[in-house]
């Protein structure tokens, strides 16, 4: 604590004025510092749809092969506040991940994670992963066939940047601008009878200023 002893003689009242006036700038935070809320409600929240599937008791959406090598995961996202929202277009992005890979066409591979872009936050791209008789790691694999993520993104081969800090921008699949993100995910008859998980990450406001990330995950099984 640091204790100032003011003599009145010692400065005139417009210096003591300004003095105090500093004092109270300088102990006060500025409520408009984080910035609006960016959702108009109050509350971002962002709800997704799986069409043609059935959602059982466990919250698992089953979905049958029809056919078509994928199926669609459509969001329905709250609205922004106006500062938030430039020449009608809202500043929102919703990125797709999954934790279901194909490697060399017709291998595929189920990753045990929780998030989204967890292959790179949890370093799970040095994971074993056995292949018949031979083992692997993601890495391996890249060298020789860029793995193909069913979200719709795959990584490059031979690709060199897993400790950098760009590579998250390279995993991922993303839809900016839009209240309704829609995305494809790829989905074949061989994998029928296997489990995904489906994450969804939205940032609401992904431009500078105060913004809300709201992420969520869906349990599919492939029929």
């Amino acid at each position: 604590m640091i204790i100032l002893n003011i003599k009145s003689k010692s400065i005139n009242n417009s210096t003591y004025y300004l003095f105090l006036l500093f004092i109270v700038f300088a102990s006060c935070k500025k409520s408009s510092d984080e910035g609006v809320y960016p959702c108009l409600d109050g509350n971002c929240d962002a709800r997704f749809d799986i069409p043609g599937s059935t959602l059982d008791k466990n919250n698992y959406y089953h979905i049958k092969w029809q056919g078509k090598n994928y199926f669609q995961i459509i969001g329905s996202l709250d609205k922004l506040a106006s500062d938030y929202v430039l020449n009608g277009v809202p500043l929102i992005e919703t990125g797709f991940d999954s934790d279901y890979w194909v490697f060399f066409d017709s291998v595929f591979y189920r990753y045990p994670l929780y998030s989204y872009l967890g292959v790179y936050s949890d370093k799970r791209y040095n994971d074993p992963i056995p292949i018949g008789s031979a083992t692997y790691t993601l890495v391996d694999i890249t060298n020789l066939y860029p793995p193909f993520n069913i979200s719709g993104y795959e990584i490059p081969k031979k690709f060199t940047g897993w400790d950098k800090p760009y590579a998250v921008t390279m995993i991922g699949t993303y839809s900016k601008y839009t209240y309704n993100p829609t995305q494809n995910i790829f989905f074949c008859k061989e994998m029928r009878g296997d489990t995904v998980t489906i994450f969804t990450s939205v940032k609401f406001n992904c431009d500078v200023g105060r913004s809300v990330v709201v992420t969520n995950k869906f349990f599919v099984i492939f029929e």
